[in-house]
């Protein structure tokens, strides 16, 4: 068999198992751009069955590109809270700004235009093109990375620039330039499906027969990546301070983790800490140092794990007696305490709040 041949039969097998077996999702029922951007943004670092429902809501909030750029910004945070990754959020909405004043409110309909979204990327502008306006586009995401390493049992590392080079080369020699969004998802599916980085179901394989990996009885070994990545532990005292019905909150806008999500006020120290030491750091003196009575008392520890890091948290619930403080009020938002739940904040303050 040629192998321009076995690239025909790897797309034929590919998609008469995806038409038998692929997942009934809603964002597949449609080819409106906007909502399949919106799936495929909402669908990196989160797996489906978490995304779903987000997805629903999401487009039932901003069933259009006009009303999520007219949105207020916290109300589309709002909307992503406990998703994670929160970039994707802002710049859907940035995005959304864009295609309102560059593109007269339509969605772009060509591959170096949809490059030009905001947070969009050469995967997500593969899939929208490919999926949406039927161009020969083809997807490379961690589960095509997975199909393609041991359908050709490639050693080339997927996490190296000659990995994402040779992946992409040939995800685009087995393309199937008539159906090629029928293709990139019928290979996504498979990779979600069947392909799966533990325990694939190899018997289960449309590919099986053709699989180099299999073959050579290593498909466990594959794909190959140069190293993990490093996460880097951090450690956070929270201050719920209550005072006469009301709290104090701060809106992150620096370019760490949670942008544009509100806390509680937080001391981050190096190390892992208590109230003894923590009563000798500034940040507390600035806190409390004209707060007259102030009662405190430990309420939650939590360990929350993100990609590049490792948050160790400590809750501590205040009370304040006496008047107003003013010093608090410069540097927070006082708000009735009842409120914090109209607030997008981040799933580890949501776990929290989930416990008083």
């Amino acid at each position: 068999m040629s192998e321009k041949e076995n690239d025909n039969l790897i797309g034929s097998l590919l998609q008469s198992w995806y038409a038998q077996h692929k997942r009934n999702l809603p964002w597949r029922a449609t080819k409106d751009p906007y909502v399949v951007w919106v799936s495929e943004i909402i669908l990196q670092q989160t797996r489906v069955d978490q995304g779903h429902d987000y997805f629903l809501r999401f487009i039932e909030r901003f069933p259009d590109i006009k009303s999520l750029a007219l949105a207020p910004e916290d109300d589309v945070l709002k909307i992503w809270q406990g998703l994670g990754y929160y970039s994707r959020a802002r710049n859907l909405h940035t995005a959304a700004k864009q295609i309102m004043e560059k593109f007269n409110g339509v969605f772009p309909a060509s591959h170096s235009d949809i490059l030009l979204l905001k947070g969009v990327g050469e995967y997500t502008a593969a899939a929208v093109a490919s999926i949406v306006y039927d161009l020969p586009c083809p997807v490379v995401d961690g589960n095509v990375f997975r199909v393609l390493s041991r359908l050709f049992a490639i050693g080339v590392p997927i996490d190296s620039a000659s990995g994402r080079k040779l992946f992409t080369e040939t995800a685009k020699s087995i393309l199937d330039k008539q159906n090629p969004g029928t293709h990139n998802q019928a290979i996504m599916e498979l990779g979600a499906l069947i392909c799966t980085p533990r325990l694939p179901k190899c018997p289960e394989c449309p590919l099986q027969a053709v699989c180099l990996a299999f073959e050579e009885k290593n498909v466990t070994g594959f794909p190959v990546k140069k190293g993990k990545t490093i996460q880097k532990e951090r450690y956070f005292s929270y201050f719920h301070i209550e005072q006469n019905g009301y709290t104090y909150i701060r809106k992150r806008n620096n370019s760490d983790i949670w942008k544009n999500l509100y806390e509680f006020p937080l001391i981050e120290t190096e190390a892992p800490s208590d109230l003894l030491k923590l009563q000798a750091n500034s940040g507390f003196s600035s806190l409390f140092q004209s707060a007259g009575e102030v009662y405190i008392e430990h309420k939650l520890r939590l360990r929350h794990v993100l990609s590049h890091r490792i948050i160790h948290a400590d809750f501590y619930r205040v009370e304040l007696n006496g008047q107003q403080n003013t010093d608090l009020e410069k540097e927070f938002i006082k708000i009735k305490s009842a409120s914090i739940s109209e607030y997008p904040v981040s799933r580890l303050i949501h776990k929290y709040l989930e416990t008083i």
